[in-house]
């Protein structure tokens, strides 16, 4: 299959039709500046987060009909491409005292414990579709009261690959280390995906990780990026070297993964054989914000099932929603689909192999991080 030159967009990849569940599995437009009233306007409700992350049909779409059934205008601001890289913008900023121009923000997991400590989250006003979180994200160990956060999707990190580029799937780490694949390997600049993926290869478990535990891991990536068995770290733009073959294979997030096989069906996932990452993306209404009424009515109707489902259907990632599986079946034979994937929707046997990264204190984020940059930026 020919792949066009036009740049991958995330409403590139919603205008296409076609769902491909058999290989699970864009450089995002980043905007110049977090937030700011680019179209929220006075009334309205601006929200920062990642690329493809909302089906975005300027019609149907969930922006289009919240905007109609609310009177709400929404600007959808794609600025987060890694959670480091976000909380760099918009900390000076939020340490000054002065609004970021988000109204609601979507960063992974591991950053709202530390907004919630330096006093930039606020407490998410009540709506009535709340009830309808699935339990396993209920009062999570990032915000143990549940009082500033509530998740906006859930995901895997996992491998993608590029069937033409590596010669076959790569389905474990083993693979996506050994010497057929040198130089053409890209791991994630987000420090929990990357370490973690590598600790499972080196047979720890990320759930209790520490220092010590860990050093296995930092030892295994640094001699990958040393022997060259790593083309470069990267952000969310991972998806145009994979599509394009500079990278064979690369840690990823199943949604990226599966929005790509829909146009290009060299394009596979796999939850590693050691194990894959699991994890949840937030809504979180930072300081400074005055709309916690238009933040409320959105969170409550992206919290419907119906509507959760059209943003499932889209993305691709693991809904919060309960209700959704069923909303799938009722929207169409592709959507039906997805209701069985176990990926989107993980049985018992998946959620085995699946983990999330320890919580991390002060001192031990601090290497972890440190070590982390070293290697990522030497």
């Amino acid at each position: 299959m020919a792949i066009s030159t036009e740049p991958w967009s995330r409403r590139r990849f919603l205008r296409t039709g076609t769902v491909l569940l058999g290989g699970l599995g864009l450089a995002p437009n980043l905007l110049a500046a977090c937030g700011g009233d680019s179209g929220g306007g006075a009334t309205g409700l601006n929200i920062d987060t990642w690329p493809i992350y909302i089906d975005d049909d300027p019609e149907t779409g969930t922006i289009a009909r919240f905007a109609k059934a609310t009177g709400i205008e929404v600007a959808w601001n794609e600025v987060i491409n890694d959670t480091n890289e976000y909380f760099a913008k918009i900390q000076p900023q939020l340490s000054r005292g002065k609004t970021i121009g988000a109204d609601i923000m979507t960063p992974t997991f591991w950053l709202v414990p530390r907004l919630i400590e330096l006093g930039w989250a606020q407490k998410l006003p009540s709506f009535a579709n709340r009830a309808n979180l699935v339990p396993w994200l209920e009062k999570p160990s990032w915000d143990p009261t549940g009082e500033y956060s509530i998740p906006w999707q859930a995901g895997v990190t996992g491998i993608a690959y590029n069937r033409k580029a590596a010669g076959g799937d790569v389905t474990s780490m083993a693979q996506l280390l050994a010497p057929a694949l040198k130089g053409r390997v890209g791991v994630l600049t987000e420090m929990r995906d990357t370490v973690g993926l590598f600790m499972l290869a080196d047979g720890k478990d990320p759930a209790t990780a520490t220092v010590a535990s860990a050093q296995g891991a930092f030892a295994m990536l640094e001699k990958a990026k040393y022997d060259g068995q790593i083309r470069r770290f990267t952000g969310q733009d991972y998806l145009d070297d994979l599509v394009a073959g500079n990278f064979a294979a690369c840690i990823a997030w199943s949604g990226d993964a599966a929005q790509l096989a829909r146009e290009d069906p060299n394009i596979g996932f796999a939850i590693p054989t050691e194990g894959g990452m699991q994890w949840a993306d937030c809504m979180v209404i930072p300081k400074g914000s005055t709309k916690l009424d238009n933040a409320a009515t959105f969170m409550n109707f992206v919290y419907d099932p119906a509507n959760a489902a059209r943003i499932a259907a889209a993305v691709q990632y693991i809904s919060p929603v309960r209700g959704v599986a069923d909303e799938l079946r009722k929207l169409g034979p592709e959507e039906a689909a997805l209701a069985g994937s176990a990926v989107l929707f993980p049985d018992a046997a998946t959620t085995a192999r699946l983990h999330t990264f320890a919580s991390l204190d002060e001192a031990q984020e601090a290497v972890f991080e440190e070590t982390f940059s070293r290697i990522a930026g030497s």
